[in-house]
């Protein structure tokens, strides 16, 4: 039977494999073909297919204006809460996790925006080194955590190893069940040490995403994000989905549940995303008054150097 912790439903692992072998979950296609043979055909269709938790609904994208200006009201509410978790010294991380062009640099970006970026702090890992290779496998995240009074996003985590390094075969089998049992405890230690522990999985079907990689590869200012890791992972989508169904069913913990978005519309996904996230911390507006600034004193000693005598950058614009 489904496990329930406090709303959050987790299957056991028997149950999980049972569905994957059944074939329930959607095996991948080759849409390349259709999508560009539909582009051509269609560019009219201004509908989005939005889910909303267990149940399809049909709605219109978000208008621009209207996307825009509740991103500016949802951003002011950051900047509050970055206020009140300096003030306090709270410690927050949020991790995202997803698959390819599933939208979480995005989000990631429109939350960090608006902050002081002394407070907030975007932690995107590459590949570990040969020295981090011998480490214990959370060392390298555990020196990205807060401080008092800090938020920090990781831009994939310590998942890493339940996701791409399972599927691709970047660790063995008994790294990757160490992993699976050690990762909840793990958790439940940054819970207990005070640290609020928010993690977010963005989920893009399919489809979505191969038209993200198709508009990435069309597009030379975005090709760089694709890279040959993401082409080899558009190929295995039902390994990695069967991947993220284990994770869960061992990492989503009480203390720590995971929290998935709905991401194939990107607007939408950016609003819930940041408005979700507002919602978990208990901050108040303890944003200081304006500041009145004092007429300048007027410099009477000083003299502008001669324009001839310095380089200035070539008016193009």
């Amino acid at each position: 039977m489904p496990i329930q912790w406090h709303g959050v439903t987790a299957m056991s692992i028997d149950e999980v494999e049972n569905q994957q072998n059944n074939g329930l979950v959607r095996p991948p296609t080759d849409l390349v073909e259709n999508l560009v043979k539909a582009k051509d055909k269609k560019k009219s269709k201004k509908s989005k297919r939005i889910f909303d938790g267990s149940t399809e609904a049909f709605a219109k994208k978000i208008p621009k204006k209207t996307f825009e200006t509740e991103l500016e009201q949802l951003q002011i509410e950051l900047v509050k809460m970055q206020y009140w978790i300096k003030h306090t010294g709270y410690r927050v991380v949020v991790i995202f996790e997803g698959r390819d062009a599933a939208g979480k640099g995005g989000v990631i970006k429109r939350i960090a925006d608006p902050l002081n970026p002394r407070g907030c702090r975007v932690v995107a890992l590459g590949t570990p080194s040969d020295r981090e290779k011998t480490q214990w496998y959370f060392q390298r995240y555990v020196q990205h955590l807060p401080t008092a009074g800090e938020i920090v996003l990781f831009d994939r985590s310590w998942y890493n190893r339940a996701g791409v390094e399972r599927v691709m075969g970047f660790c063995t089998e008994a790294e990757y069940q160490e992993f699976m049992q050690s990762c909840p405890e793990f958790e439940r230690m940054l819970v207990r040490s005070g640290i609020v522990l928010i993690k977010y999985w963005f989920s893009v079907s399919d489809e979505e995403q191969e038209k993200r990689f198709l508009s990435r590869s069309h597009d030379p200012a975005r090709r760089w994000k694709l890279s040959p890791m993401d082409l080899e992972s558009r190929d295995r989508w039902v390994e990695f989905s069967k991947a993220k169904d284990t994770m869960f069913a061992y990492t989503n913990i009480p203390e720590a549940p995971w929290f998935t978005i709905e991401a194939d519309d990107k607007k939408r996904a950016r609003l819930n995303c940041i408005h979700h996230l507002l919602s978990k911390v208990p901050y108040e507006d303890i944003t200081p008054p304006p500041l009145e600034l004092p007429s300048r004193p007027v410099a009477e000693d000083y003299v502008r150097a001669p324009r001839n005598e310095q380089f200035f950058v070539p008016q193009v614009y």
